[in-house]
């Protein structure tokens, strides 16, 4: 059985960062949530959903569609194929790979709770939820990139994951079904908003982080079964 080795996920690690220096495409996707955050913060938004849109919208684009651009750019050129077969277990490239969109995802999270002016409810909950969050985008973006044949095509079908993950809060207004608003409810974008209103009334959030777990949870198992069955193909 092949041991976790620090240095396998170092080289992934150290090779993901030599292509984001050359991919313009993914530091101006970076820099999307940060000015969405400072617009906010310029108008002085008093919505809660408002102000915790842009952290919301650097976990989807920063997480998700980072991680989407970084696995398929890797297929493009070829060096997937590589990865695949390469004696590093499902943990050491799933961590290695998601290292770099992880750390730059909580820089440019921090850069929105500046620049929007949000009040942290409670740090050490919120990272919590952060953390949780995180790995389920994470997971979801390695996911699209597997499923994506370009770094373009991981655009296309990504436009969903934003929409339905990152933006729904905004449409809850126009909608009058009820088993749909429920539906939202349920939503990882719509948990983090209620765990950190909780948190910022005093309420109980324990639901709401039990709900986002399951989401990480599942995310992680459908990419780790795709990732298999290509490394199979």
């Amino acid at each position: 059985m092949t041991t976790f080795s620090i240095k396998r996920v170092n080289a992934i690690f150290v090779k993901d960062w030599k292509d984001l220096q050359r991919n313009s495409y993914v530091l101006f996707t970076l820099a999307l949530p940060l000015f969405f955050a400072a617009w906010l913060g310029r108008i002085g938004a008093d919505s809660a959903e408002m102000i915790a849109f842009p952290i919301v919208f650097a976990l989807v684009i920063a997480g998700a569609f980072v991680q989407a651009a970084m696995v398929a750019e890797e297929k493009e050129k070829n060096t997937l194929r590589g990865l695949l077969l390469s004696p590093a277990s499902v943990t050491e490239v799933f961590v290695g790979k998601s290292l770099l969109s992880g750390v730059m995802t909580l820089v440019v999270v921090a850069g929105c709770i500046w620049l929007a002016e949000f009040t942290v409810p409670s740090l050490p909950m919120f990272a919590l939820s952060i953390v949780i969050a995180l790995i389920f985008f994470l997971a979801i973006g390695t996911l699209l990139g597997l499923l994506s044949r370009t770094v373009m095509e991981t655009s296309i079908i990504g436009m969903p994951v934003m929409l339905i993950f990152g933006m729904s809060s905004m449409f809850k207004s126009m909608i009058t079904n009820e088993a749909i608003l429920t539906v939202m409810d349920y939503l990882p974008n719509e948990l983090l908003m209620n765990i950190w209103v909780g948190l910022e009334n005093g309420a109980a959030v324990g639901e709401s982080f039990l709900i986002l777990t399951v989401w990480a949870v599942v995310s992680v198992a459908a990419t780790v079964i795709v990732y298999r069955k290509r490394r199979m193909d």
